[in-house]
């Protein structure tokens, strides 16, 4: 493939480093070290090297000097004419996670440990159940606006969250949702389709409750706003709310009650599981 075809797909935004994550910094910065050294060491010239790996020289020199993160293929390509014998290919294990927003990183973390995830949603969709196009269109409807490569970022930092529905055995999941989010077309009708297909998808999986609240009820315990729990194996368990204790994550039993009381109320003032399907299939129907 001629150089300028990789280039392009490598140089799209998204791919920049986030100067103020310092774990983020240095695992790019190590890796474009190693390309350089195993470069070097082999005698080839970056335009020589660019040649043979199929990407511009321009995006070489970025990656060595940890200024670009570098895509699973160009590490593949890397390997390949280095003969390094797939430890170059072996640094996307930690380059991947690169991509993803800091804060993003540390909650896929702890989704990926947790036996039981609940959370309710005020205002959208919770991230875990959005479409690409979805959270592209929730983002980039900010303000003000983000830039593009941050919009990139937190979208494929979204995406690989919902990793959690691929766990086998999955934690027990729940999920609130308020009507008026998914009366909203956001992004058009046709990403708005998709997306209330995708929670039938989720909302229909063995270890996933998903529920809605109507906009018509007369109690409604959820006005503090978004609430988020997560247990552990070990019986510990972490959870926020924005409008309580000052919106910090809290880990003490006194406390988590007070979150747990909130969300379970608010799970019994929703519709049940059944009927919520049958209302977003509903609203499928009227798209």
């Amino acid at each position: 493939m001629h150089a300028d075809g990789l280039k392009g797909a490598t140089d799209e935004p998204g791919w920049e480093v986030d100067p103020d994550d310092d774990w983020g910094v240095a695992v790019v910065e190590t890796v474009g070290r190693q390309l350089k050294l195993r470069r070097e060491a082999v005698g080839m010239r970056v335009a020589d090297f660019a040649l043979a790996i199929g990407y511009g020289e321009d995006l070489v020199y970025k990656i060595e000097a940890g200024k670009r993160i570098p895509r699973q293929e160009y590490l593949d390509k890397s390997d390949e004419v280095l003969d390094a014998g797939g430890l170059i290919s072996a640094t996307w294990e930690d380059v991947k996670k690169v991509r993803y927003p800091k804060k993003v990183r540390e909650l896929g973390k702890l989704e990926g440990q947790a036996v039981e995830i609940g959370g309710y949603e005020c205002n959208i969709i919770a991230g875990l159940l959005q479409t690409p196009e979805h959270a592209r269109a929730a983002i980039e409807a900010a303000q003000p606006p983000y830039s593009q490569d941050d919009v990139d970022r937190m979208v494929a930092g979204r995406m690989a969250r919902q990793s959690v529905f691929e766990r086998d055995p999955g934690p027990a999941i729940s999920f609130v949702l308020e009507e008026a989010p998914l009366r909203r077309p956001l992004g058009g009708t046709m990403v708005w389709r998709r997306q209330l297909e995708r929670l039938l998808e989720v909302g229909r999986l063995r270890n996933v409750t998903l529920q809605v609240m109507p906009t018509h009820r007369e109690v409604h315990s959820g006005l503090d706003g978004r609430i988020e729990l997560l247990k552990f194996a070990d019986g510990t368990a972490v959870g926020r709310c924005d409008g309580v204790f000052n919106g910090r994550p809290v880990t003490d039993l006194k406390r988590l009650r007070v979150l747990e009381l909130q969300y379970g109320t608010i799970r019994a003032q929703a519709l049940p599981p059944g009927e919520s399907l049958a209302f977003i299939e509903q609203l499928l129907g009227e798209t």
